[in-house]
Order: C-alpha cells, then sequence, then structure tokens
C-alpha cells in the first residue's frame, strides 16, 4: 500500500463526503471488507479523486451520471450529498439527470430524480430547522 497516496485519499474522501459519512464507512469495516476499503480510499480517492485534471465539482456530475447508467442508488445518494459538498447547484445537478435521461433511460433518470429530490427535500428542512 502505498500510505502517502493512502492518506491524500481519506482526506480527499473526507472533504467530498463528509466526516460523519466516512467515520460510519471505516467503523463497518472488518477482515472481509477491509482489503477493498483499503483499495476505494487508496486508489478511487487518493489516486483518481485526488488528481488535478478535472475539479471536483466535475468529478461529481461525472459520477451522478456514471452511477445512474450502472444503477447504484447507495453510492448514487452519497455523491449526490458530495456533489452539493463540491459546490455543484441544483440546476447542475438537475441537468446532470435530465442528460442522463437521453444517454441512460428515461426510467434510470427517474429513479436518479427521486433520490434528487429528497436529498434537496433534507436539505431544504435542515435549513428551516
Amino acid at each position: 500500500m502505498d500510505h502517502d497516496q493512502y492518506e491524500r485519499g481519506i482526506k480527499t474522501r473526507r472533504e467530498v463526503l463528509g466526516d460523519a459519512h466516512v467515520d460510519r464507512s471505516l467503523a463497518a469495516v472488518d477482515e472481509l471488507t477491509k482489503p477493498l476499503q483499503d483499495l476505494v480510499v487508496e486508489y478511487g480517492w487518493g489516486g483518481i479523486w485526488a488528481r488535478d485534471g478535472l475539479d471536483r465539482r466535475s468529478r461529481s456530475l461525472i459520477n451522478i451520471g456514471m452511477l445512474t447508467a450502472l444503477n447504484r442508488p447507495h453510492e448514487l445518494q452519497v455523491h449526490l450529498k458530495g456533489a452539493v459538498n463540491n459546490g455543484c447547484t441544483r440546476v447542475e445537478i438537475v441537468e446532470a439527470v435530465l442528460q442522463t435521461a437521453v444517454y441512460c433511460g428515461m426510467p434510470a433518470a427517474l429513479d436518479t430524480m427521486r433520490h434528487v429530490k429528497a436529498l434537496f427535500d433534507e436539505l431544504d428542512s435542515d435549513q428551516s430547522a
């Protein structure tokens, strides 16, 4: 394991997804899941998300499209919150979903939009509290 890349990955993951999410994920790690979590942190977050070639907003919008296409609702919910943390506007998120409707299909986009609406509703209720 490349310790520096892993540490860069943890730092990036925390900045994008928040400490609470990362802490929950790491607390759930056991002997079976540790190798995959280490791979995700070191290569996904430390090797890809920490690169300079794209800003985090762009990476978030790309992930919304890919996770919609792959029908991965759990990861989609996580990355929708990450997109907000990365400064994506509601308009940009909705536009990304509309783009998926053409390339991934209407059912996929409809499902993603349900998750987007739930997140926006959650954010709005947090602001009014």
